[in-house]
């Protein structure tokens, strides 16, 4: 049973003039179709949404934090709009209830994949805005963004410098990286990259750049190591 977006919409502290916005922005690829054939899905919406997320929060982080530079700026701008984050205000104001999809996706376990709620939630962010222009937008956002903001007022490290202090916090060598594989057409290559801390494993990870490449190895060595309980010994 999928709860009527009459109830989202005051979650999302808006009245829509137009409804349809915020149907479609709810409505999963496995069950837009219509009598045409095609798609009436949120992926659109989506891609809408994104960008208004990005560049509200963007304009919060330039508020909250006048001294720091762009790099811890845009630390945290990658941390507020990556796909964990969506999910879990997704979670909160319970989306997941109104998305509309197919019986197969719903089955696997769709009202709960965090890909997916992050993706409605998107949508919903630009039917807010289509709807009513930036300014409900970003009061959602700033409703549901500004306490994660808050969580952590210490400007965020990147992955290398993370996995770097942690080693040496335990007297570890430094971590090793390694170009292991290149591929794509010269004008836009795919780095992969591999990094290695003596005695604790390894990981590699793809990347636009080489520099991408190890910091997104670094990120997965670091998850490695938050999964198998090494964080906080030797």
């Amino acid at each position: 049973m999928v709860a009527p977006i009459e109830s989202l919409a005051r979650f999302l502290g808006h009245r829509f003039q137009r409804p349809e916005l915020l149907r479609q922005a709810l409505t999963h690829a496995s069950t837009a179709r219509d009598r045409q054939g095609r798609h009436r899905s949120n992926e659109r919406l989506e891609f809408l949404g994104d960008r208004v997320l990005g560049l509200v929060v963007a304009d919060f982080l330039l508020e909250r934090f006048p001294d720091e530079d762009e790099g811890e700026l845009a630390r945290r701008h990658a941390g507020l709009v990556r796909r964990e984050t969506l999910a879990r205000v997704a979670g909160s104001i319970g989306i997941g209830d109104h998305i509309v999809m197919s019986r197969g996706e719903e089955e696997a376990g769709g009202r709960g994949n965090p890909g997916l709620l992050a993706d409605s939630l998107e949508a919903a962010i630009a039917a807010l805005y289509l709807d009513g222009g930036l300014a409900p937008a970003a009061e959602f956002i700033r409703r549901h963004w500004w306490n994660l903001i808050e969580e952590d007022v210490e400007p965020p490290k990147d992955g290398k410098t993370t996995l770097q202090e942690w080693a040496q916090g335990r007297g570890l060598d430094l971590p090793s990286y390694r170009e292991v594989d290149r591929s794509g057409p010269a004008h836009a290559p795919t780095f992969m990259v591999q990094v290695s801390v003596e005695g604790v494993g390894e990981a590699a990870a793809p990347g636009p750049s080489k520099r991408a490449a190890e910091q997104a190895a670094a990120d997965a060595l670091l998850e490695i190591i938050a999964g198998s309980g090494k964080e906080g010994g030797k």
